[in-house]
């Protein structure tokens, strides 16, 4: 099965929100096995593995059991995706939510999205209820933990006097920090149930958020859906392999034996998958690092020094060699001169 992932951006606004709260950044990326180059583009994809490795670093270096709840509370899903953008774009809460699942992906992957989507609006005689239909969620509490608290303050931020969230069920056990769930969910939560979900004010679905503007929303959609195909086009091996590459880019230490050994198949094997795709080993590296170089020095992002560190090259010298064998020119200097 494919290693499932998560927007760079997403760990960066964890990232940051940690460092906020007193957590050290050099050990947080230390502790979590990230480099801060893997987070500039907010678009990148990162192991699931490394975004869970930070989530507790951060509550052991903040010493707070309960900053995923704070976290997703006090962090608006604008900050974190494109996808945020997309809900704060549409016309009502109904449209929004259903956004929200649609690119759910983009923010990040967890085991379920294989068969169908993650989020469900599920209607009982008790009421309507948002289930969180992610698979094995007990092996990683946080994620519930921050998704719900993120559903109740953005909504909060929006609609501050209104009701939205009635009942909170999670399917872990209680901690000690219970007392912290009522604070910042505002609703009775009940621990150990048979499923994740909020029951919501059913009048909610038809709020109209304004403004709404459809045009904001289909240039936001758009992209969406671009990000949508590149993220899906990594269920190849190609893909498989750069984003294993991209945290560890920096070190230089990204042979292909290592790939392999990573990837749990042997070097001649990797070297078939990858050539059946009709791509190299060593053409894959060159590319990548070819788009990072350039996604790290449009906007002055970084140094030249600082974006050859980030690439992996030994030398400044030999960035520059290789940019200007990539676009011609060496790096610094606009097109044409």
């Amino acid at each position: 099965m494919t290693e499932q992932t998560v927007a760079a951006g997403y760990t960066k606004a964890l990232f940051d929100f940690a460092v906020s709260r007193g957590a050290d950044a050099k050990s947080l990326l230390s502790e979590a096995g990230l480099a801060a180059g893997a987070m500039a583009d907010p678009d990148a994809r990162l192991p699931f593995a490394r975004f869970a490795a930070l989530m507790r670093a951060a509550k052991s270096l903040t010493r707070d059991p309960a900053l995923a709840l704070r976290f997703g509370a006090e962090t608006p899903f604008t900050e974190l995706s494109i996808v945020g953008l997309i809900a704060h774009a549409s016309a009502t809460m109904g449209e929004a939510f259903e956004q929200t699942n649609r690119y759910a992906r983009l923010v990040v992957e967890v085991d379920g999205h294989q068969s169908g989507p993650r989020f469900a609006i599920v209607r009982r005689r008790d009421g309507v209820w948002i289930e969180d239909r992610r698979r094995n969620p007990d092996a990683f509490p946080e994620l519930t933990e921050s998704t719900w608290a993120r559903f109740v303050g953005d909504v909060a931020r929006s609609f501050r006097d209104r009701p939205y969230v009635l009942a909170v069920h999670v399917t872990h056990e209680k901690p000690a920090y219970a007392d912290v769930y009522r604070q910042i969910l505002k609703a009775p939560v009940t621990f150990a149930s048979r499923w994740n979900a909020l029951r919501i004010d059913p009048a909610w679905l038809d709020i109209r958020l304004a403004p709404a503007n459809r045009y904001v929303f289909g240039v936001f959609s758009d992209r969406a859906e671009a990000l949508m195909k590149r993220l899906q086009s990594a269920t190849t091996v190609r893909g498989r392999v750069e984003s294993l590459i991209v945290p560890i880019l920096h070190t230089g230490e990204f042979g292909m034996q290592r790939v392999a050994r990573t990837m749990g198949v042997s070097r001649p094997t990797l070297y078939r998958h990858l050539k059946s795709e009709g791509v190299s080993f060593e053409t894959l590296l060159d590319d990548l690092r070819h788009r990072m170089a350039r996604h790290y020095l449009e906007g002055k992002k970084v140094s030249v020094a600082e974006a050859a560190y980030l690439t992996g090259f030994s030398d400044a010298g030999a960035f520059s060699r290789a940019f200007k064998r990539w676009t011609g020119r060496r790096p610094g200097r606009r097109a044409g001169r």
